[in-house]
Order: C-alpha cells, then structure tokens, then sequence
C-alpha cells in the first residue's frame, strides 16, 4: 500500500506539470465550459511545515495548536496544484503535495513543571507525507466588486476548503550503546495494543486516511497570467496516529504473545523509552497515559506559491494600470 500509495502521489504532482503543457493549447482559446472568462491557474507551492500531536511541545501542560508548536523540527513541504476558475471569485483546485513530519520528546525544556513528565516519557518519530485533495477556492473581494469593471487589484485575498487523502508511515527510534540510530516502522509493533483481544477499544490504524485542507491566503499578480502569493494551510486529520501515541501504556507481556520473536524484542525497547537518555520517572506502567487521546492529530504549512493562468487573463492587472495612470499626481 505504501508504494502504490507513494507512486500515485508522485503521478499526481508529475502530472500538474504536464496539464500546464496540455491547457496552454487546450485552453488557449477560451473554451473552458464554453465560459469567455474561464481560465485555469497551473502551479507550483513551497515552503514550512508543522507538526501538532502528542510528542514534543512547550514547558507547561500539552495543548493543541501553536503553544506546542516545535520550530526546530520544522520540515519541508513541496507540490503543485491546477486551479480552475469558472470566474475571477471562485476556483475549483486539485493539488499534490509531499512533505515530512516530526516530534521529539528529548527537545522540551524543562522548567521543573508539568512538562517534565512528557520529556521522562522520551518518545520520538518521524514521516513521511503524501497527500492530494480538492478544495473550493472563494475571493470576497473580487465576489463583493464582481459587477465592476475596475474591480481587481493586483492583491487579492481569498480562502478555501476541501476534502483530502493522506499516506502516513510513523517511525521511531532505538539507539544502541555505540549512539548508532535506527529506525523502526512502529505500526506492525502495535505499541499501544491495536489489535490486540486485552484492549478491545484500540482498533488498528490505517496509513491512508482522510483529511480536511482549509486556510487562506494573499494572492498578488505580477502579470495579467503569473501570480505569486502566501497561503495557510491547516488539516483537519481524524486520527491520533501520525505519530503512533494517543492513550495508554500496554502490558509489554503481550508483544510475545501478538508478534514475531524479532518484532517483540523491538516493540519492549521502543513503547517505553523512559529512562534511556533522561532520567526515569514513577510511570510508564501499564495503564499510565501515553498520549492524549481526545486530541488527534495534525499538521500544518506556510506555502509560498507561483501560478500561470492559461485562458482567460486577469484584466484586472491592465485597468488598475490604466486606472492609476489617469489618478491625479499628488504633485504636478
């Protein structure tokens, strides 16, 4: 599933880039629809990600959104994205995108407060992210101004939702006493005891899920066809899994009895890590709390965006133009 998954991902954002080539003859003739003022936005995004679960965090209790936000874990997201636009107030967008997502216990500071118990509990992982999704594009000021034929700006806000898939693959860490790393796929582990007949409310999780993209963002144009612009993108994910934490410590006895002998061995070393590079606290018994499970998790990005419009242009860009040169000078 996983590189099925990865080669669909990379199909998706291969083929953005060849719809640029295709709609640029296709659409050249503004026939989108059968719409004159159609048009389709190619292009491309970069930039941050974030990671918010249970690892890492701040000094003080764990809490959800930017208190708990780790920005030296901060990774790299890229993607492309085609955007059709029926008129200048609203799109239609189909986007793919890759990034890597993070979390550390080891980093927190400790004050001395209620963080101390989540640096003890010393877990980390890592991922990889695939995802693609669509998502209704929505610009209140071209809609509020779409009967004036001077109504656009080169600077134009906007938001947009949508509907997502993603492909997650959690790993954690075990060091051996020389401080070589290794890195383990923690799903087969069932660390938390997914699956297993003792813990009936932990159903196993699936890599491939669904999310909800949502945010906004500045949109400026350069040309009449090329615009640059900085986008917020927020998930709304369903799952406490990215990063293989969310509720309580399991009886290790079991990972015998669930497991291959080699992912058993494994499996006791890396769901309870207290204790192997900081010093050990009074829990990380079965029944103490792991994670936080009325939370789920999520992620994040600030996405720096490069878009070419093919087929109808932006006539705005020319009459703002022709607007400001017959404005008054303020000095003669």
């Amino acid at each position: 599933m996983k590189k099925s998954f990865r080669c669909f991902a990379l199909k998706c954002i291969a083929s953005l880039l060849f719809l640029c080539m295709v709609y640029s003859t296709t659409f050249s003739q503004h026939l989108i629809l059968g719409n004159q003022k159609a048009s389709v936005e190619v292009g491309v995004t970069f930039g941050p990600s974030f990671f918010l679960g249970d690892l890492g965090g701040n000094k003080g209790i764990g809490t959800r959104f930017l208190k708990d936000l780790n920005l030296e874990l901060t990774k790299l997201m890229k993607g492309g994205f085609v955007t059709l636009n029926p008129n200048e107030w609203i799109g239609f967008r189909l986007a793919g995108q890759y990034t890597y997502l993070e979390g550390k216990d080891e980093i927190i500071k400790n004050s001395g407060g209620q963080e101390l118990t989540r640096k003890q509990r010393n877990l980390d992982f890592r991922s990889k992210v695939w995802e693609a999704y669509a998502a209704i594009e929505f610009s209140p000021t071209a809609y509020a101004k779409r009967n004036d034929d001077l109504n656009n700006s080169r600077l134009r806000p906007y938001f947009f939702a949508g509907v997502g898939i993603f492909h997650f693959n959690p790993q954690g860490s075990l060091t051996d006493p020389e401080g070589n790393v290794t890195w383990y796929d923690l799903k087969p582990l069932r660390t938390e005891g997914e699956g297993m007949a003792e813990y009936p409310d932990r159903k196993p999780y699936k890599l491939t899920q669904i999310n909800v993209p949502m945010g906004g963002g500045l949109k400026y144009f350069l040309s009449p066809k090329v615009n640059i612009g900085l986008e917020i993108a927020y998930r709304k994910s369903f799952t406490d899994y990215i990063d293989d934490v969310s509720t309580k410590y399991i009886d290790p006895k079991y990972f015998d009895k669930y497991l291959t002998p080699e992912n058993a061995v494994i499996a006791k070393q890396i769901y309870n890590k207290i204790g192997t590079t900081y010093f050990r606290g009074t829990f990380g018994y079965p029944g103490d709390k792991r994670g936080t499970e009325h939370n789920v998790d999520t992620y994040f990005t600030v996405g720096f965006k490069i878009g070419f419009r093919i087929g109808h242009e932006f006539e705005g860009v020319e009459k703002w133009d022709e607007r400001t040169r017959r404005t008054c000078p303020n000095r003669f």
